[in-house]
């Protein structure tokens, strides 16, 4: 398969969840998702040669993204302009007045968790498998395991009360 379509094959099974857990580091904000999004797919293009193969390519596709995303948060001002046309129109979700409200909350309660387990709950909303969770964070299945309890914990308390 040449480097084309092994690309647009990744792009069409990947799009979404890059999009999703974009837009879970930034509260929702789908401009920036968008943004970070292509980003994370321009990277992707430009290393796709490289990939050894050390591990799963959702698990390099996971790591470029929160990557990407990181760097979008700490340094706004070195986001990079590029044309292309490789991307389809940008992904927009539509939800009711409640739904929205209800998703704003949780957004802002996954923002006040810490790095590593921000990304741990993102990959999980994406029903990313444990082993791969474990592998893009760099943590054993146990420790994950006991991470995904608090972090639970600590997120429906947010929920119900406003604060971790």
């Amino acid at each position: 398969m040449d480097k084309k379509a092994r690309f647009n094959e990744l792009f069409d099974q990947h799009y979404t969840k890059v999009f999703r857990l974009c837009k879970g580091y930034f509260s929702g904000d789908e401009e920036l998702a968008s943004d970070s999004t292509q980003e994370v797919f321009i990277k992707i293009w430009e290393a796709l040669d490289s990939f050894r193969g050390e591990s799963s390519i959702s698990t390099w596709i996971y790591r470029i993204s929160v990557n990407t995303c990181l760097l979008y948060l700490r340094k706004p001002s070195t986001r990079k302009e590029k044309a292309t046309d490789v991307f389809p129109p940008v992904a927009s979700e539509v939800y009711s007045g409640e739904e929205e409200e209800k998703l704003q909350k949780m957004y802002a309660c996954i923002q006040k968790l810490e790095e590593k387990d921000k990304m741990i709950t993102l990959l999980m909303l994406e029903a990313t498998s444990y082993p791969e969770i474990a592998a893009v964070v760099g943590i054993s299945e146990e420790a994950l395991r006991v991470r995904i309890h608090r972090i639970k914990k600590n997120l429906t308390l947010c929920v119900q009360h406003g604060s971790i």
